[in-house]
């Protein structure tokens, strides 16, 4: 039995290892390949690029993990030498930051509402809410379009917050967490003098801490990573986030891609390891709430 068990973890472990290898290999891959030269990445990638405008001739792809000769070229290019790229990192920024707090505030007081109300019509709303949150952002893309056209904000910043800080899924989940909330709590303050706003700021938002962490980190990494929103809704160039703005790049500037995505990954890797622990807490007692 103890021989079936070890070697029962043993390959769930290299299973998970293998896995966990095939995630990273992309991520890698290309921060390595940010500090390559441009010819060293012509000679490994160009037959991948050879029909496209820039020439690469090369006849055979090498993926490379560690480069020849480390180069901070690329860097210096898009950092010093390109504007535009910190132009669409801080369009990504003005976007992103103002859509995760908006969220994450209305998010907690519409979920303190499907809390404490009772009734056929809040789980009716509740699953209005639930058949919204499954629904995929093309599936809405014509309708958000229609109605910012409408209220004029196409082509404006407020075409992409305004869906974005309604989102269902913030609702969705810090609902199922304030249900844990142990209704007795809720009682006691009512009967020391506390009102509503109290028991909202001062009961269940400090008991949903790690719930509004994880939140927080799943809607910046969502909408960070954005692309068919700004692609639809910001038709000015000079207005979207530089996630769109990566998949234009031609060509003869792939080490510099390589580079600017290396950079565009860092606020969502520091922002997942800082609340890790609070990220799986609040998806856990969230996932084992019933109702």
């Amino acid at each position: 039995m103890k021989k079936k068990h070890y070697f029962g973890r043993g390959a769930m472990f290299l299973l998970c290892l293998i896995f966990a290898v095939l995630f990273l290999l992309p991520t890698v891959l290309t921060i390595t390949n940010s500090f390559m030269s441009e010819a060293e990445l012509k000679s490994n990638y160009g037959v991948i690029f050879s029909n496209l405008q820039g020439g690469y001739v090369s006849k055979q792809v090498n993926l490379k993990f560690i480069p020849d000769k480390v180069s901070f070229s690329q860097y210096a290019t898009g950092l010093l030498k390109s504007p535009e790229y910190l132009l669409k990192y801080w369009n990504s920024i003005l976007l992103v930051v103002p859509i995760v707090f908006l969220q994450v505030g209305i998010a907690s007081v519409a979920a303190y509402s499907f809390t404490r109300w009772r009734g056929k019509i809040r789980s009716s709303i509740f699953f209005f809410y639930v058949i919204l949150m499954l629904m995929p952002y093309q599936v809405t893309l014509v309708p958000n379009f229609l109605v910012s056209k409408w209220l004029g904000i196409l082509n404006t910043r407020w075409a992409i917050i305004l869906p974005g800080m309604f989102a269902p899924f913030s609702v969705f989940l810090l609902t199922k967490f304030m249900r844990r909330i142990p209704y007795s709590l809720i009682e006691s303050a009512k009967v020391d003098g506390a009102g509503e706003w109290q028991i909202f700021t001062k009961i269940c938002l400090p008991q949903c801490r790690s719930a509004l962490y994880s939140i927080a980190i799943l809607v910046f990494i969502d909408y960070w990573n954005m692309v068919e929103q700004p692609l639809i809704l910001l038709q000015d160039a000079d207005s979207q986030p530089l996630s769109v703005f990566l998949s234009s790049i031609n060509s003869g500037e792939i080490g510099l891609a390589f580079a600017m995505a290396t950079l565009y990954m860092i606020p969502s890797l520091l922002l997942f390891l800082h609340g890790e622990e609070y990220l799986v807490e609040g998806i856990a007692n969230a996932g084992s709430v019933k109702g």
